[in-house]
């Protein structure tokens, strides 16, 4: 049973996360849109993005969507919780990982 329910935890996390990931990128998107009037460097790394473009870019993408995955699988954490009456596998307490 520890098994089946360490599964189901693996899938509503990554599930969770993986959306939340998508949905902050299209934020992201039309937000940079938005704001600088055109769209967001597709390689950072490209020599022809300005490199205080790539910094503000890779720092505000990482920082959002990290934000982003955080909160969805803590709600998903959540809802596993009040589903089952306990904590996900690897949250409870005294759990290493």
């Amino acid at each position: 049973m520890a098994s089946d329910s360490s599964k189901i935890w693996t899938v509503m996390s990554l599930v969770a996360g993986v959306g939340a990931a998508s949905v902050a990128r299209k934020v992201l998107d039309t937000s940079w849109k938005a704001a600088s009037g055109k769209n967001p460097p597709e390689n950072p790394a490209d020599p022809d993005t300005s490199l205080g473009e790539a910094i503000v870019w890779a720092s505000v993408t990482g920082a959002f969507i990290a934000l982003a995955r955080m909160l969805a699988q803590r709600r998903a954490a959540d809802y596993y919780a009040r589903s089952t009456g306990h904590n996900p596998p690897g949250l409870r307490k005294g759990d290493t990982r």
